[in-house]
C-alpha cells in the first residue's frame, strides 16, 4: 500500500477495515484502462457481467442485481449524527456508536476486497473519497461515474480531509440492508446491497448527503440540480440550475433539443450535469456550479430517440446496463418504450426467458439503469471540466401539479425563492405505488438527500443569499410542465418546447421583458412566450389558462404547507423566520 500513498489517515483506515472484513486479496484501482479491462474480463468469467455485442455496443456490459435489490431504499437510509435534532425530522436517524457496532457486526469477515478512489481532480471544488468494495460491478460503475485513479491520491497528499466509504455486498439480506451516512465523521457505510444508488457511494451518499453537510459547514451548496447551458442567437451562453423530484423530466431538460425554429435561429443547449450541482460564490460575486460526477446514472425505461436522443446516444459506448432485457438474437439490450419492437428471444431482468410477443411482465425492471460516460453525450458542454464551474443566471424548482402551479412563475427575490423551493411538491402518478394525485412535498428535491436538519438547510440557503449582490444573484423560478385541462389533457407539449420557457426566463434575468404580478410571484405576459410552430397545439386561450393563478386552489395549498411546516415545529426544528414571513404573505395574497 505504501507504493500508492504515504497518507497516514488513509493507510490507518484501510488497515483497520482489512482487519474487520478480512479480504482474500486487495486491489488498488489505479484508473488505467488495462486494469479496468482486466476487471471486466474477471466479472464476465464469474457471471457478474455479460459482455454485449462489441460491434454495436463497444465496451458495453450487462449486469443483473438480486431481484430484491433494485432501487434506493430510503427506509433503510440513515443519517447518523450525535443527536437526533441534528438529523432533523425528515431523516431516519441512528446514534453513531450504535450504528457503527451494528454495521461492523454485519460486515465482519464478509469481504473479498476491491478499492476505489474518487473525486474530480484539479478544482478548488474538489472533494476526495475512497471506497472499499467487494464488487467488481461497483468498481466498473465508479470508474465511469467518478474521476478515478492515482492522481486522486496525489491531489490528496497527506490531508485527512477525505470521505471514507465502505461497501459490503454481503448476502443481500433485505432485513440487514443499511445505507448509513456519518456526516460528522466523513464516513459512509453500505451493507447488504449491490444496487446502484445504495453502493455507488460517490453519488447520492457522498455528492449530496455528505457534501450537503460539508457545504453547510464550509459555506457552499451541494444540490440535487441539473446544470444546462443555453446559447441564444447573440452567441452568449447562460447557465441554469434546476431541481425536480422524480418523474418530472429532469434528464430530458438537461439534454434538451431545441425546437426546429429555435435551432434555425441559433439556439443551442449544452449539458454540464444531469443530476448534482456543487455551487460556490466566485471572486466576481456570482454563484458558480460544477458537476462533481463524470457520468450519467439514468433510468432506462422511457429513454428513446424521441424522449431523449442525447441520453440514448450516450449509452452506445462504454456503458453498463443494469436490470434491462438481454436480446439474445444480437446480444444487445432492450427496455420498455425503447422502441416498438421488443425482442422475442430474450432474457428478462430476472434472468428468465422472455418473449416480447407474449410476455405479461416487463422485460426490464421499471428502475433499470444505464451508467454512461458523460463524454459520450452529443450535447456535453465544453465547460464540463472547467475547474471554476459555470456562472449561474437562474435556478429553477419544479414539480408535477395538474391544476395548481402555472407554467412558470418568478419569485419576488431570493428569500421568496427559497420559500418557493421549500414548498416544492409533486403529485403521484399511476406509475407510483399508492393513490394517484397525492401531493408529496420534496423541498428543493432534497428530501431524501439532505445530510442534516432541513430547517437548517433552508437557513443555509438564506445565509448564502445574504452574501450575494442582488444584481448578481441567480433569479429563482418555479416551472410546471404538467398543467392539465378539465379533461385531463396536458396543456403544454413539454420536451423540447420547454426551451420557450427557458428563453423567457433568461430574458427576465436580463431585464428584457416585463411580467405580470400575481399573489404567488411574476408570470409571463402571454405574448412573451413564443408559440411560433406550436400554434396548433397551444392556443392563446390555452396559454392564458396555463399561466393563470387560482386563489382558491392556493388557499388549499396553504393548508398543506402549514401541515408540512408543522412537522418541523413539532419536532423542535426552527423554520427560518424569513420563510414564515413569506408564508404569511402568501396566505394574505390569496385571500
Amino acid at each position: 500500500m505504501e507504493n500508492y500513498t504515504t497518507n497516514k489517515s488513509v493507510l490507518s483506515w484501510i488497515e483497520d477495515k482489512i482487519a474487520l472484513v478480512k479480504p482474500d486479496n486487495i486491489v488498488w484501482i489505479d484508473g488505467s484502462e488495462e486494469q479496468i479491462e482486466a476487471l471486466r474480463a474477471e466479472g464476465c468469467s464469474t457471471g457478474e457481467m455479460i459482455k454485449l455485442n462489441q460491434e454495436l455496443l463497444p465496451d458495453c456490459y450487462l449486469h443483473r442485481t438480486a431481484v430484491n435489490d433494485v432501487a434506493r431504499v430510503e427506509a433503510r437510509t440513515f443519517i447518523c449524527t450525535k443527536t437526533k435534532a441534528e438529523a432533523g425530522p425528515t431523516n431516519n436517524w441512528m446514534e453513531p456508536d450504535e450504528a457503527y457496532k451494528m454495521l461492523y457486526d454485519i460486515a465482519r469477515d464478509s469481504y473479498k476486497g476491491r478499492t476505489m478512489y474518487m473525486g474530480p481532480v484539479g478544482s478548488k471544488f474538489s472533494k476526495i473519497g475512497i471506497e472499499l468494495t467487494d464488487s467488481i460491478y461497483v468498481v466498473l460503475n465508479m470508474a465511469i461515474m467518478t474521476r478515478t485513479g492515482l492522481d486522486v491520491l496525489k491531489a490528496l497528499g497527506d490531508s485527512d480531509d477525505w470521505v471514507r466509504g465502505l461497501h459490503c455486498k454481503c448476502q443481500i439480506d433485505e432485513e440487514k440492508r443499511y445505507i448509513c451516512q456519518f456526516p460528522q465523521d466523513n464516513t459512509i457505510i453500505s451493507v447488504n446491497s449491490g444496487y446502484g444508488g445504495n453502493v455507488l457511494l460517490g453519488k447520492k451518499c457522498f455528492a449530496l448527503r455528505i457534501a450537503s453537510y460539508q457545504g453547510w459547514k464550509e459555506g457552499w451548496q451541494a444540490e440535487h440540480m441539473l446544470i444546462l447551458g443555453l446559447k441564444k442567437p447573440d452567441g452568449q451562453l447562460r447557465y441554469i440550475c434546476a431541481a425536480f423530484p422524480s418523474a418530472c423530466g429532469k434528464t430530458n431538460l438537461a439534454m434538451l433539443i431545441p425546437p426546429e425554429g429555435y435551432k434555425k435561429n441559433g439556439y443551442e443547449v449544452f449539458t454540464v450535469g444531469d443530476d448534482i450541482s456543487w455551487i460556490r460564490k466566485g471572486p466576481d460575486g456570482r454563484l458558480y456550479a460544477i458537476n462533481p460526477e463524470n457520468g450519467f446514472f439514468g433510468v432506462a425505461p422511457g429513454t428513446n430517440e424521441k424522449s431523449n436522443p442525447n441520453a440514448l446516444a450516450a449509452t452506445k459506448k462504454g456503458t453498463i446496463f443494469t436490470n434491462v432485457c438481454h436480446n439474445l438474437d444480437d446480444n444487445t439490450v432492450w427496455w420498455e418504450k425503447l422502441d416498438n419492437n421488443p425482442p422475442t428471444n430474450a432474457i428478462d431482468w430476472k434472468g428468465n426467458p422472455w418473449d416480447g410477443r407474449t410476455a405479461t411482465e416487463p422485460g426490464a425492471n421499471p428502475n433499470s439503469r444505464f451508467t454512461a460516460p458523460a463524454k459520450n453525450c452529443p450535447c456535453i458542454s465544453d465547460q464540463f471540466e472547467n475547474p471554476d464551474g459555470v456562472p449561474i443566471s437562474a435556478m429553477l424548482f419544479g414539480g408535477r401539479r395538474a391544476k395548481l402551479a402555472p407554467l412558470v412563475y418568478q419569485s419576488r427575490d431570493w428569500n421568496h425563492g427559497v420559500f418557493v423551493g421549500s414548498i416544492m411538491s409533486s403529485e403521484t402518478t399511476a406509475a407510483a405505488a399508492g393513490a394517484v394525485g397525492v401531493v408529496r412535498r420534496d423541498p428543493m428535491a432534497m428530501l431524501p438527500f439532505c445530510g442534516y436538519d432541513m430547517a437548517e438547510y433552508w437557513q443555509h440557503w438564506l445565509d448564502i443569499g445574504k452574501t450575494l449582490d442582488p444584481d448578481k444573484a441567480p433569479k429563482i423560478f418555479n416551472v410546471n410542465w404538467f398543467r392539465k385541462d378539465e379533461d385531463g389533457n396536458f396543456l403544454w407539449p413539454g420536451f423540447g418546447d420547454n426551451l420557450r420557457v427557458l428563453d423567457w426566463i433568461i430574458d427576465r434575468c436580463e431585464g428584457k421583458v416585463d411580467a405580470v404580478e400575481t399573489p404567488i410571484g411574476y408570470v409571463p405576459k402571454p405574448e412573451d412566450i413564443n408559440l411560433e410552430g406550436i400554434e396548433d397545439e397551444v392556443s392563446e386561450a390555452q396559454l392564458k389558462e396555463i399561466l393563470s393563478v387560482d386563489n382558491n386552489l392556493w388557499k388549499e395549498e396553504a393548508e398543506g404547507i402549514a401541515q408540512f411546516y408543522k412537522k418541523f415545529t413539532d419536532f423542535g426544528s426552527k423554520i427560518p423566520a424569513e420563510l414564515l414571513d413569506e408564508f404569511e404573505t402568501l396566505k394574505k395574497n390569496v385571500q
